[in-house]
């Protein structure tokens, strides 16, 4: 996810700490002792949950300047990640040390087989992690983190329509309805890459919901009439953005009347001004939420000493207190991924924004609709390279 926050926008492994860090002989390793000197850290963003925790981070550099000399922020797009990752551990290096990222950079890393096993290696670390998760948050760890991406936090995410009440006069309601305005309004529907936008993949996952396809969770043998649908809808699209936040401007400056949105992608760029205030959300017949996450991935190849502080960092961020930063000003709504983190826990702007821009509305519709898992990352990995070939390849220029 692109972030419009204000002040925020082989299988490497080093001789012995290896056999510590990855586990030996396939037996669970033994989480490492922290270390006798503080040691500097390094987190790596790259879908903008920093937007929502770096101040969580910078709590527990404040409170353990014994553990953590320093924490220092690297920000970069999704798709280059696990390049970024593998020419490190190709070389020998780690220089990075937490990744944050979405279920796109996780899958990625998945496939090329960057990422540390955490659990159930490193589980002594979290005890009592799965019943202190949300349930949809526990479903998307085991599901999609699946020991190697520990969510950080969650929301059920979309597919929702953004539109201008006084631009948009006959509210498409399902996803022919959407077919036929994009049709008949050319280039003011927008949606971006799926690669690179929180938005853009629940759009691209929620259609076989809506459109009842053979196999919702099978991009290759069961979206048929997804794959149709959304080439025949891209005749309408002037372009696919790179990123979310593209989408939001051009909504904002009136170039697109309809858009495609999530609850966090609703709520914090009318906040921030970016969207007006008045625009609504609707969504389409056969609704099913597709949820999303934010997950914290360790690159192999860590020295003991820093991954053992990455542990303990990861443990504190999912405490209650550290989770209710989350609400943030709405940008991932509502964002805390474990239980007991009421709004009024949160800081006050971010008590004041959910009150102002939130929608009273979204607590029936996440209590009264579905709320499905994201593909599988190997899965998702696909589905970014089919729509590529099936869909933005295709793209109209001007």
């Amino acid at each position: 996810m692109t972030q419009f926050k204000t002040g925020i926008d082989r299988r490497a492994v080093l001789g012995g700490l290896g056999a510590l860090a990855t586990g030996a002989g396939g037996a669970f390793a033994a989480a490492p002792a922290l270390p006798s000197a503080p040691v500097a850290i390094s987190i790596i963003d790259v879908g903008g949950a920093l937007a929502l925790m770096q101040q969580a981070f910078d709590d527990y550099r404040t409170a353990n300047p014994k553990r953590a000399s320093r924490i220092t922020y690297v920000k970069a797009p999704a798709p280059e990640l696990a390049s970024k990752i593998k020419a490190q551990q190709d070389a020998g290096r780690s220089d990075l040390d937490l990744v944050l990222t979405g279920s796109d950079g996780l899958a990625a890393g998945l496939e090329q087989n960057l990422w540390l096993k955490i659990f159930p290696d490193f589980a002594e670390v979290f005890p009592g992690i799965e019943e202190n998760y949300e349930p949809a948050a526990l479903n998307l760890h085991k599901a999609q983190g699946a020991g190697f991406g520990v969510v950080v936090n969650y929301y059920p995410s979309g597919p929702l329509l953004e539109y201008m009440p006084d631009r948009v006069k006959q509210v498409p309601t399902t996803a022919e309805e959407l077919l036929a305005w994009a049709k008949a309004n050319p280039n003011k529907f927008m949606y971006a890459r799926p690669t690179n936008s929180g938005p853009g993949r629940t759009f691209m996952m929620g259609l076989p919901y809506l459109l009842g396809d053979k196999d919702p969770q099978d991009p290759v043998g069961g979206w048929d009439k997804t794959w149709a649908y959304l080439q025949e809808l891209g005749q309408y699209i002037e372009y696919y953005p790179a990123g979310t936040g593209a989408t939001m401007k051009e909504f904002g400056d009136g170039s697109r009347d309809i858009i495609i949105s999530t609850t966090g992608w609703d709520i914090n760029p009318r906040a921030l001004g970016i969207v007006p205030k008045e625009a609504k959300i609707q969504t389409l017949k056969g609704f099913h939420w597709v949820s999303d996450a934010f997950f914290m991935c360790v690159p192999k190849g860590l020295p003991n000493d820093r991954l053992a502080v990455v542990l303990d960092i990861m443990k504190h961020v999912l405490q209650p207190k550290m989770q209710a930063y989350s609400y943030d000003e709405g940008y991932l709504y509502p964002g805390p991924a474990v239980k007991n983190v009421p709004l009024s826990l949160a800081p006050q702007r971010s008590q004041e924004v959910i009150a102002e821009f939130g929608r009273p509305e979204y607590a029936d519709l996440i209590a009264n609709n579905p709320i499905e898992l994201p593909l599988k990352p190997d899965r998702m990995v696909v589905a970014f390279r089919k729509w590529d070939e099936l869909v933005g390849s295709k793209q109209r220029k001007g």
